[in-house]
């Protein structure tokens, strides 16, 4: 997986800082996650094709998450897009973005899918054989959601050695590495673990922005199994806890709490209130409970 942090900052953008938008990469699919004001300018930035991006993923219907939307979904049309666009957000965006079309006398010649969410549960949004995405439900001052973004299980690993000895014909090969046993000509029945090994676990990223201290968040993805990267929204510093409530966002400390409890390898921190000069303080407090925990930067890409 490929993620690219495009803008990572909370509130209204400024000369320095973009809000919240990200593109991660996962098995040839480019995703757009949220989508801010500029998102489109930070695109060209960093030389991302919009031809490749097919689904895109919004968390809520706040300004700083949505505002650059219908402007990438023109875009779109002047470069003479045919595929369909696949949008994922909150009850409403459909309304929201539909409407400012109209009211721009604007159309699309491609086809705008919407899949509109107001479950207060997990649920599955989008499988293929590739990828699987399944929402995280957040705490915020408006219905929000994250998304959980998984890879689909690998074939199981071919043991060529021990296939060889049994002279197995080639032609069996796939349907050994997708867990069938085999029977010989002898009429022996080769068990499928004899002749494989697991595959490498698939890789899991949760996007977890613009929520206040939320536990069940941490309880969902620990059922799950082992979340690659969590990024978790961290507005505030311990000094300005007070403010979480009343806003619907958490701290880097309780950021790394969800860490913690959610058992994940690596946690991003990002949403950060501009009221802060430095950065250095979210690591520190987030650490005092989870320590693998970095930042996102603006522009900055993590793989793994």
């Amino acid at each position: 997986m490929r993620l690219q942090i495009l803008g990572c900052w909370a509130a209204a953008p400024n000369s320095k800082h973009r809000t919240t938008s990200q593109v991660l990469e996962v098995n040839g699919h480019l995703l757009l996650l949220d989508c801010a004001e500029a998102t489109q300018i930070t695109l060209r930035q960093h030389r991302i094709k919009f031809t490749r991006i097919h689904h895109i993923f919004i968390s809520h219907l706040h300004g700083d998450h949505v505002l650059g939307l219908v402007g990438l979904i023109m875009t779109f049309r002047m470069l003479n897009r045919a595929k369909p666009l696949h949008i994922y957000g909150p009850k409403g965006i459909k309304n929201f973005v539909c409407s400012q079309l109209k009211s721009l006398s604007a159309y699309t010649d491609y086809p705008l899918i919407f899949k509109e969410l107001e479950r207060n549960a997990p649920e599955v949004i989008f499988e293929d054989n590739k990828l699987k995405v399944t929402t995280i439900p957040l705490k915020h001052r408006i219905y929000a959601n994250g998304y959980l973004f998984e890879e689909a299980p690998k074939d199981r690993k071919l043991l060529l050695s021990k296939v060889l000895n049994y002279n197995i014909d080639k032609a069996y090969f796939n349907s050994i590495k997708k867990g069938k046993d085999i029977l010989l000509d002898s009429g022996v029945c080769i068990k499928n673990e004899e002749l494989t090994e697991d595959p490498p676990p698939p890789k899991r990223y949760a996007f977890c922005t613009d929520t206040a201290y939320y536990p069940p968040i941490a309880e969902q993805l620990k059922k799950i199994g082992t979340i690659d990267v969590l990024y978790h929204e961290a507005t505030f510093l311990n000094s300005h806890e007070h403010l979480c409530i009343p806003t619907g966002h958490s701290t880097a400390q309780q950021a790394g709490k969800i860490a913690k409890a959610a058992a994940v390898k690596q946690l991003i921190l990002g949403h950060y209130s501009t009221r802060y000069g430095h950065l250095q303080a979210f690591i520190d407090e987030s650490q005092i409970e989870f320590e693998n925990t970095h930042l996102a930067i603006d522009g900055k890409v993590f793989e793994w």
